[in-house]
């Protein structure tokens, strides 16, 4: 994991600068892949594309009330994209090729403090690799009901209308760009 961290090009300063305080992190804990460490911790998303790079995939997050892209967390799994793979399977019910093994994107999120099964978990940050799939649109959708309330195909064209998180908008634009740019 550290070595495609480390090999990743990042393509702007926000990106070095994440880049750099993931490695540090990786560095200075030993417990990074587990929510153990609830300073910061890895984890991996999937943004699913159509085929005709028109419309993404999204599930609504009950947690943060809004549109997103799957992902979880890596729980001691050091292999990112297998963990991205497993969300988008467990969070929409269907099965994605990614479009390139490689990282997509490279970003530290940070968590504000919720309530999750009754736990208050406390502020903390996400160090989130993320990778790019594609997916048939006519493939049947299956909602996880025990963290997300919907599951739906969004025009990438009106993503910001149904996306509330404002920190997440330049990301999925970033991430939209970058894998059009691979077709």
């Amino acid at each position: 994991m550290e070595q495609f961290i480390a090999q990743y090009e990042p393509a702007n300063e926000q990106e070095r600068a994440d880049q750099r305080q993931m490695l540090a992190c990786i560095e200075a804990f030993d417990d990074v892949l587990t929510r153990n460490n609830t300073i910061a911790h890895f984890t991996s998303s999937g943004m699913i594309f159509n085929a005709a790079r028109t419309h993404v995939l999204m599930i609504y997050h009950n947690i943060y009330d809004s549109w997103g892209w799957t992902g979880g967390h890596a729980d001691g799994e050091a292999d990112l994209l297998s963990v991205a793979t497993r969300e988008v399977l467990e969070e929409t019910g269907v099965h994605a090729t990614p479009i390139t093994r490689d990282i997509i994107s490279l970003d530290v999120l940070n968590v504000p403090a919720h309530v999750k099964k009754g736990q208050f978990i406390s502020s903390h940050l996400h160090l989130n690799v993320t990778y790019a799939f594609e997916a048939d649109e006519a493939a049947a959708v299956t909602l996880n009901e025990e963290e997300t309330s919907g599951v739906a195909w969004l025009a990438i064209d009106e993503l910001h209308a149904h996306v509330k998180e404002e920190h997440m908008k330049p990301i999925y634009d970033k991430l939209v760009a970058r894998v059009r740019a691979l077709s």
